[in-house]
């Protein structure tokens, strides 16, 4: 019986439903069955109420998931943005990449073409920042726009790669087909990968997200604004 039930029992009006109750219920069976298996069926019987009451509440999954992201964007508070406009790209990348790193299921659902216009302020004012510390340091509108989508698929991709990887072994475990490729490589045919040998478990284990970020926005900058007309 759900807690729900256990708290008003099954007799009388059906207890009203939050949605406050509904995005903690739903966080619960992410957390513990993750996002892929999460169905309004399932949340509905979580909670303890049927389907069809739960639709009166969200439209669709996507729905449910977008709520979620949102609430969870409304509780991270704002860096604090440097001065020059570069270091605010960065910043506020990182936030979102320090963000999305602790829901990396977020980083899944947000690969959704359009994800933009399904988020809310929080979350576009991280977007804003980025756009307009691009701007500000010699873009145009339009690669701004590039600048911000070149940096969104760096972030996700590092995210989900890592969260990837980490499904199924321990951090410190390296897995064996890797150490099978690494012994059977072969040094005439491959000498960079060979004189690397089992390094490359560890070098490539390494969280170097703001070392490539900072060196990516750079070269992003620099290829933009040497294209971009000069303002008069």
């Amino acid at each position: 019986m759900s807690q729900l039930n256990a708290q008003h029992g099954r007799v009388g009006r059906p207890p009203v439903t939050s949605r406050t109750q509904i995005l903690t219920a739903a966080r619960r069976l992410i957390d513990r069955d993750g996002w892929e298996k999460l169905t309004i069926r399932r949340l509905a019987a979580e909670i303890g109420i049927g389907a069809t009451t739960m639709y009166h509440h969200v439209r669709d999954k996507e729905d449910l998931l977008f709520l979620l992201i949102r609430e969870y964007a409304d509780q991270i508070p704002h860096p604090q943005m440097p001065d020059e406009p570069r270091d605010r790209i960065v910043a506020a990348t990182a936030a979102i990449h320090d963000a999305l790193a602790a829901w990396p299921w977020a980083a899944e659902v947000l690969t959704t073409d359009g994800f933009i216009a399904r988020l809310g302020d929080s979350a576009l004012w991280l977007v804003e920042t980025i756009v307009a510390g691009a701007i500000d340091h010699g873009c145009t509108p339009q690669q701004a726009v590039r600048v911000f989508r070149s940096i969104w698929y760096y972030t996700v991709g590092e995210i989900l790669v890592r969260a990837h990887s980490a499904r199924g072994r321990d951090d410190d475990e390296q897995p064996a087909y890797l150490e099978a490729f690494i012994a059977g490589l072969d040094a005439s045919r491959l000498p960079s990968l060979a004189a690397l040998g089992e390094e490359w478990g560890t070098l490539a284990s390494q969280d170097t997200y703001r070392q490539g970020l900072a060196a990516f926005v750079d070269g992003l900058l620099a290829q933009a604004t040497s294209a971009a007309p000069k303002h008069r």
